[in-house]
């Protein structure tokens, strides 16, 4: 049960209800509720209404729906020269759902000049159980045989709610971020979340919009029929019809 702001949610109610994302505190920026569980239901509850969770070790459970919300359409890509010459050389080999546990203990080790990590091991083993169910998905960036870079989240009908990337090397994310792209188009998906702005982001394309026009999108798109389950490149994806999409980007 919710009973006070920041909204407290109880562990032990099995009530899935959020409260309203316009009630997000402005300071800070979107900060809706403390509490609840990480449960698969609960989760995807969450990302329906345009509620996320981010919390540190040292907290409880946060969530949070800023505004404004960072998103990319998949049209609107862009792909930098080098980008795209390097999508031409095809240097990396790319697959999908193929080492989801990888990925995300590769995103959740700690960054340059940092040593905690938002990628709690509780927030690693929720994801894991979701990406079980098909409702997580990882895309992964190989050179010669180590896995270099890549990146998860979570799809909900046409929409992409996007979680993490790493990078060992130069454009390794950036490389699977633009084949997921690709992947998402041909399947109809409408909308990428990216939560909160980065100028990593926005050089792909991303960009700020009003939260409310984002939760009108997912009231459309996460109800579009697209059936859980795990993803894979197919073989017409690859070779000349990638080239074409990418030298067709901005």
């Amino acid at each position: 049960m919710i009973t006070q702001s920041p909204y407290w949610i109880d562990p032990g109610d099995p009530d899935l209800t959020f409260p309203d994302v316009n009630l997000a505190l402005r300071e800070p920026d979107g900060l809706l509720a403390v509490g609840g569980d990480l449960t698969s239901k609960r989760i995807l509850s969450a990302y329906r209404r345009g509620i996320f969770p981010w919390y540190s070790d040292k907290q409880p459970i946060l969530w949070w729906s800023p505004d404004p919300r960072t998103v990319l359409f998949p049209a609107r890509l862009k792909l930098s020269r080098s980008l795209r010459k390097t999508l031409r050389k095809a240097r990396f080999d790319v697959t999908m759902d193929q080492a989801f546990p990888d990925v995300i203990t590769a995103c959740a080790a700690p960054r340059s000049g940092s040593s905690g990590t938002w990628i709690t091991q509780a927030m690693a083993d929720a994801y894991s159980e979701l990406h079980t169910h098909g409702c997580a998905h990882s895309v992964e960036c190989w050179l010669d045989g180590q896995l270099v870079g890549g990146l998860y989240g979570i799809a909900i009908g046409r929409v992409f709610f996007g979680e993490s990337m790493f990078s060992l090397v130069a454009d390794a994310s950036k490389v699977a971020f633009a084949w997921l792209v690709r992947h998402l188009s041909k399947r109809g998906f409408g909308l990428i979340d990216c939560q909160v702005y980065s100028a990593h982001l926005a050089s792909l394309g991303a960009e700020e919009i009003a939260r409310t026009d984002f939760v009108r999108y997912l009231d459309t798109l996460c109800d579009a029929d697209a059936a859980p389950g795990h993803w894979w490149f197919d073989a017409g994806e690859t070779g000349e019809h990638w080239r074409e999409f990418f030298d067709g980007q901005k």
